[in-house]
């Protein structure tokens, strides 16, 4: 677990972008099984998640067509709602910072870690905004 202080400005960054911040399994279990489409990004400390997670995932935020509902589960922090959030991912590997996009309960896109490093935001947004016209 990281300081609450530490993590507030990267909580905020997606939070101030109009995403939910879920911090239990709960309320992780009630947005994914939702029905319509769900985009969750599971954020991070890392350095690529600041430098090319966050700002992709905003920006895919912001195309025209988008998910129902945005949420985000920080990993290193609220452990019930990252490990119910990685559940759902399955059969992917636990990765942070990651981005899934779910449609009535069910996987229908993901982007692992390996997929953002080294890439630039705009490249992982174009791949976010191509699963948002497909599936959204």
């Amino acid at each position: 677990m990281y300081p609450e202080y530490f993590v507030a400005p990267m909580r905020a960054d997606l939070v101030n972008a109009g995403f939910t911040e879920l911090k239990d399994a709960q309320s992780v279990k009630e947005a994914v099984e939702s029905e319509g489409t769900v985009f969750v990004m599971v954020n991070s400390v890392c350095g690529c998640a600041a430098a090319m997670a966050r700002p992709a995932a905003k920006m895919a935020a912001q195309h025209g067509k988008h998910p129902d509902k945005l949420v985000t589960v920080f990993a290193g922090m609220e452990k019930d709602a990252v490990d119910a959030a990685r559940n759902y991912m399955l059969p992917y590997p636990p990765s942070s910072p990651a981005m899934a996009l779910f449609k009535d309960g069910k996987l229908v896109h993901m982007i692992e870690r390996h997929q953002i490093e080294g890439r630039p935001a705009q490249m992982i947004a174009d791949n976010l905004i191509d699963a948002f016209e497909q599936y959204c």
